[in-house]
């Protein structure tokens, strides 16, 4: 077992070291006030800028096979949460840090990979008491907007943080109850000298019992003795409920009469200042700062709650929701509009207005529309021998007859418009124009379920597979000129929108002057958009600002304190081998502290990016105070839920919001975080064993890992 340690540690892990230089690629990706990155294109010169780490890590070359894990791992996190992945590459590179750091240290992979398992497990359980329901968050963040000034008097003052002082309450007792060490002196325990922290900690129910009721409900119609600014929150709450519950109604005076009078423009802003039992404060909250993605969500959710309502429908569905992206105007013409808006070519505008104001007939398909495409699947037959598979279209032959047979078929069953997932023949594009049929490629499967679901037009994947009853009707489409007239003349592509009676769909239409800004916030879009839904999916958030994870790090340093003092006392006792006893007391505690430093390297970016550190050892010095203070005060929870209700935990739990003039705290995801952490660890533990085999063989790696297996348990 010596020799294959030394043989471990004395060749370099190549894996390992990918990992921690790709990961240190994106360090300016971290938390809600990013550095965004400028990639070039060497071919063509032509520069984006991103600000994801899914897309920085699709513009590396990635040639090895680390390389590739971590681009499989950090797609499949944001395909299923769209958030998230910068935490993830982030502690893809510090945890491997951390592991050559124990390797170096003699340490056994088999130790590494257990206890570093049951710590982040540990960690993961731990933090549970850092999750605030959603309708805690809207309703702290709601009577924060409408908080009083001071000179008020306190009978009128509303308790915005009583769920918080519960909360703490909680984790006080939880802790306790865990016979967690108190260190006397400066202590944060229910007696804390702070006069507001102890009323709200000792008395949390009553207090929350007593002011609560100055805060009416819903359907109480009475008048509140509350006032702000002058304005009394009952004339707020007549504002605001003339279409919902959630969100003040849009004035039908700033509505847009460009479009005529079924398209309802959804871009101006309620003028009250309390969406009180809504969404619109917790869209703050999960914006990040980004104040014009969290207008076009507010008028999104607000069409939607409108429309549910009526249909009884979901509050907030993504797969209502389209983008269309408009380079060339400044990003305060963003605006949501119904119906579907997509860019065409100029040669469709002389069709578009062929169309106006006339009934179209629209086929649906899942597949591409040139000669040559096959579905997934498809399979040849094994007795015929291809002379020529994809014949040139140019020289006639039977590339013209496939263009003359699907010409047919769509003349011949009277269709107007073809939407479809895939990509369009060029020369089937230009007939199609010459007779008049609208073709429009790259539609998003949501798009096309939205229509199927109205029209009742099935999809098809082949023209030969189309019949009458595949067709749907009642389709209108125009040019848009929402924005602006100028929209006609940024380019060489136009506008146009599709529509019919009773579909759901909402398109946000996004813009800016800088072209290599549009992917960036398309993105950012649909990261607040996801961000948004799994927080309503999950029915609960973490406190943001590295709250979560400074939590986790004081907690792993404590496990390894505990696990020290614990193998020091009994460890002998309990192994009859001396030597397994001297295993567990020397690397239990080692790999813990490992495990540690990833968090703290976590903290200490986190700040240095949002300016609240100068540098990174300014950084720690502070977060070691924090963790002094923390284990002074017996809870660590308790101390995390404290300072976050003040603003002090780092004082990077907030983002200014410009519309409100304050900051707004930052909250962040549950599932998609915490799978972030585990998704990190595991490709960290992965590649670490795939080059202890490498370098040590897979038999002699399994036959030392049966030796140590079970001996790490924390």
């Amino acid at each position: 077992q010596a020799m294959a340690f030394r043989a471990v540690n004395s060749r370099r892990h190549i894996g390992l070291q990918q990992l921690s230089s790709l990961a240190w690629a994106g360090r300016t990706l971290l938390g809600p006030m990013k550095s965004c990155k400028f990639v070039v294109d060497e071919s063509t010169n032509e520069s984006v800028l991103i600000c994801s780490a899914a897309r920085l890590i699709e513009s590396l070359d990635l040639t090895s096979a680390a390389g590739q894990l971590l681009n499989e791992t950090i797609q499949a996190q944001n395909k299923e949460f769209k958030t998230g992945m910068s935490t993830l590459l982030f502690l893809v590179g510090a945890w491997s840090n951390a592991v050559l750091e124990c390797l170096q240290q003699n340490v056994p992979v088999s130790a590494i990979i257990s206890v570093m398992s049951e710590g982040l497990d540990s960690c993961c359980e731990k933090v549970q008491c850092l999750q605030i329901s959603v309708h805690d968050v809207n309703k702290e963040l709601c009577c924060s907007s409408v908080r009083p000034s001071t000179s008020e008097s306190k009978a009128s003052q509303i308790p915005c943080d009583s769920f918080l002082n519960n909360q703490i309450f909680l984790c006080f007792q939880k802790d306790i109850s865990a016979s967690e060490e108190l260190v006397p002196g400066n202590s944060c325990s229910p007696q804390e000298t702070d006069g507001n922290f102890n009323k709200g900690l000792v008395l949390p129910l009553a207090r929350f019992g007593s002011e609560a009721s100055l805060v009416r409900s819903v359907d109480d119609k009475s008048t509140s003795v509350v006032s702000v600014s002058g304005v009394s929150a009952s004339s707020c709450k007549q504002k605001k409920l003339t279409h919902s519950r959630y969100f003040s109604t849009l004035a039908k005076s700033n509505i847009s009469s460009q479009l005529g009078d079924s398209q309802v423009y959804l871009s101006e802003q309620s003028a009250c200042p309390c969406d009180c039992y809504g969404l619109g404060h917790l869209a703050m909250a999960l914006s990040h700062g980004n104040q014009c993605s969290t207008k076009l969500i507010k008028n999104i959710v607000a069409y939607q709650q409108e429309r549910a309502e009526r249909s009884g429908s979901s509050q907030f569905n993504i797969a209502e929701i389209a983008t269309c992206c408009l380079p060339g105007l400044p990003e305060n013409y963003s605006c949501v509009c119904p119906g579907f808006i997509t860019l065409v070519s100029p040669e469709h505008v002389a069709v578009i207005k062929y169309f106006q104001d006339k009934p179209l007939w629209i086929l649906l398909m899942d597949g591409d529309l040139t000669e040559q495409y096959r579905h997934l699947g498809f399979t040849k037959a094994r007795n015929v021998r291809t002379v020529l598979e994809y014949p040139s279209l140019q020289e006639g032959g039977s590339g013209d007859s496939w263009l003359s047979s699907v010409l047919d078929i769509l003349i011949s069953l009277k269709v107007d418009l073809v939407l479809l997932k895939g990509n369009v023949c060029k020369n089937l594009m230009e007939r199609c124009i010459a007779n008049n049929i609208l073709v429009i490629g790259s539609v998003a499967q949501n798009v096309l379920s939205a229509f199927g679901e109205v029209t009742g037009a099935q999809p098809v994947t082949y023209l030969t597979q189309l019949n009458a009853s595949c067709l749907g009707n009642g389709v209108r489409v125009e040019l848009w000129k929402g924005c602006d007239e100028r929209a006609m003349e940024l380019g060489e592509l136009v506008p146009a929108r599709i529509e019919v009676q009773g579909i759901p769909l909402l398109t946000a239409v996004l813009t800016t002057t800088v072209a290599s800004k549009m992917q960036l916030i398309e993105d950012q879009f649909w990261t607040f958009v996801y961000r948004l839904h799994h927080a309503l999916k999950d029915g609960k958030v973490f406190l943001g600002g590295g709250a979560v994870e400074f939590l986790c790090l004081s907690h792993s340093q404590m496990l390894a304190e505990q696990s020290l003092k614990l193998a020091n006392k009994g460890a002998v006792k309990e192994f009859h081998s001396p030597r397994l006893a001297a295993s567990l007391s020397e690397y239990k505690p080692v790999v813990l502290q490992a495990l540690a430093t990833g968090w703290n390297q976590y903290l200490s970016v986190l700040m240095c990016n949002t300016a609240k550190a100068t540098w990174e050892f300014e950084a720690r010095t502070l977060i070691n105070c924090h963790l002094q203070k923390a284990a002074d005060c017996g809870s660590p929870s308790a101390y995390v839920l404290r300072e976050f209700r003040r603003g002090d935990m780092f004082r990077g739990g907030s983002v200014p919001f410009s519309d409100s003039g304050e900051d707004i705290k930052v909250y962040d995801n549950v599932t998609a975080k915490m799978e972030a952490w585990r998704r990190a660890l595991d490709l960290v533990l992965l590649v670490l064993q795939t080059d202890a085999e490498i370098i040590i063989g897979p038999w002699r790696n399994q036959q030392f890992s049966s030796h140590s297996s079970g001996e790490f348990m924390l």
